[in-house]
């Protein structure tokens, strides 16, 4: 029951550690302008806290995110050090949730979406139509990975699908009525849509039963040796 206690203890501390840092924020200094832009401060960012040797293992998952973006989880990291010292801050930037507001001609939507499902989108606002091998080198998420996690915005009509040139490059194009229409921000109203990322949360946390094995192994291992 201590880990338990430990976990609950994190979740806790992370809400007073979010409050404390937004109270550093000085609201006299300059706002870096592609932030501002994208609504994108430190007043949309809540971060869950944990401590790692109580936790399950998790997973890494290779993904890019804007610059405006990572430059926001580093003043977080920061003002973070700077009232826990000498703790420090690793993000683990494939897992939480994000709130998205896609602007269209005669209305906007809000989504809520797993973290890997943002950039996909955002990389749609310079340039209309990517091929996967591209988009996935701008992302930094592995092609067959991207083909099935852009599914979502597929399926939400945002975009289209055809086959190039190259028949194993998928082409994915902004459907036109949205061309030029869509844009991202950090609004925290309502959402109109939200994402269950049961699929995504398996992948990124390892399984009771995996950690089990390797802790049983172990433990085989250590009954092996012979007693001097």
């Amino acid at each position: 029951m201590q880990k338990c206690e430990i976990m609950l203890n994190d979740l806790i501390d992370s809400k007073r550690t979010n409050t404390n840092i937004k109270t550093t924020i000085n609201k006299t200094s300059q706002i870096d302008p592609e932030s501002s832009e994208a609504g994108i401060s430190l007043g949309n960012l809540a971060a869950t806290i944990i401590s790692s040797n109580f936790w399950h293992p998790i997973q890494d998952e290779a993904l890019i995110i804007p610059d405006s973006v990572d430059q926001l989880l580093s003043d977080y990291a920061r003002r973070f050090h700077e009232i826990k010292t000498p703790r420090k801050l690793l993000w683990k930037k494939n897992l939480g949730t994000v709130k998205l507001e896609l602007q269209f001609e005669d209305k906007a939507m809000q989504f809520t979406v797993v973290p890997v499902h943002a950039p996909i989108i955002m990389q749609f606002q310079d340039q209309t139509s990517w091929t996967s091998k591209n988009l996935a080198a701008a992302t930094g998420i592995p092609v067959d990975v991207l083909n099935r996690r852009i599914s979502f915005w597929l399926s939400k009509g945002v975009l289209t699908e055809s086959v190039g040139t190259d028949p194993s490059h998928h082409v994915f194009t902004l459907v036109k009525a949205m061309i030029d229409a869509i844009k991202n921000s950090g609004n925290t109203g309502n959402c109109g849509e939200l994402l269950a990322g049961d699929e995504e949360a398996e992948r990124s946390v390892a399984s009771v039963e995996d950690q089990l094995c390797k802790e049983m192994t172990v433990f085989e291992m250590l009954c092996s040796r012979p007693s001097i």
